[in-house]
């Protein structure tokens, strides 16, 4: 691994963690992040098939209340670079990604709880009208939350490849498999929960005719991908068409010229 890969991944590490608490960009969301991870690496595929399989793994983790969810951060940019570097699969990368969203949840509690000191400092500045303390206060504690994902990935990046292929080969089949048929559960029960947050009636149709397609037809993701624009920009055309004829409006053509009886040309 060169200089630069390491230097670009500890950017993406410490973007990741940054965003994994504002949540505003997603860009620590598995898919984005194991992606730039793969692009960085030179194994884009890998990336995106990791990404894809995790995403659909972590839909469901979420902060509620004072229950922290695993983290994504860690999990993606790490079990990414450890997949790549060592040439394992897909099942390998879900394993370790598992362990470690579990060991960056406590690591980000411990984060957390160090800026609450920041945040009270913060609060103190606030009531002396020190603009610039709160600044200050709020970028260390961003700042912490980039190091929380980047000493992780620079200790990762450090370590030989056959370190890590021991590592990723000392892993037990049964778990590896199991995980790979859980991930594989997992996968359907996100899809299901994405259908459910798209319950449109009457936009259900074209779901149906892509799986249709996608069962009886050679298309690949790029063939479907236009499909569909071509497809949503038709229903668009239609729908606008059928919301002016509701309104009394007639759909103008080319041909058709509209004249204004106060123009004085017309005279």
């Amino acid at each position: 691994m060169s200089s630069i890969q390491i230097i670009l991944l500890l950017g993406i590490a410490a973007v990741t963690g940054i965003a994994s608490v504002l949540d505003e960009g997603q860009s620590h969301r598995p898919l984005i992040a194991c992606t730039l991870v793969g692009l960085v690496l030179g194994d884009l595929k890998t990336g995106i098939i990791l990404g894809g399989t995790l995403e659909l793994m972590a839909l469901g983790w979420m902060n509620v209340g004072l229950a922290m969810a695993p983290d994504t951060a860690i999990a993606s940019v790490i079990s990414t670079i450890l997949v790549i570097t060592a040439g394992q699969g897909i099942g390998e990368g879900i394993a370790v990604a598992i362990a470690l969203a579990a060991a960056g949840q406590v690591l980000t509690i411990f984060v957390r709880t160090i800026t609450v000191f920041l945040i009270h400092r913060a609060d103190k500045y606030a009531e002396e009208g020190n603009f610039k303390g709160i600044e200050i206060m709020h970028i260390t504690a961003m700042g912490f939350q980039a190091l929380r994902v980047m000493i992780p990935t620079l200790i990762v990046t450090l370590i030989s490849v056959s370190a890590v292929q021991t590592f990723l080969g000392n892993i037990p089949e049964v778990i590896t498999k199991g995980l790979q048929i859980g991930g594989g559960i997992i996968v359907v029960v996100g899809y299901a929960m994405v259908i459910n947050m798209m319950n449109i009636p009457h936009l259900k149709p074209f779901f149906y005719i892509g799986f249709l397609l996608a069962a009886f037809t050679g298309f690949n993701l790029v063939g479907f991908g236009a499909l569909g624009l071509c497809l949503a920009l038709l229903y668009q055309q239609v729908m606008q068409r059928n919301q002016m004829q509701a309104a009394g409006v007639p759909a103008a053509t080319s041909s058709e010229r509209v004249y204004d009886d106060d123009d004085d040309l017309d005279a």
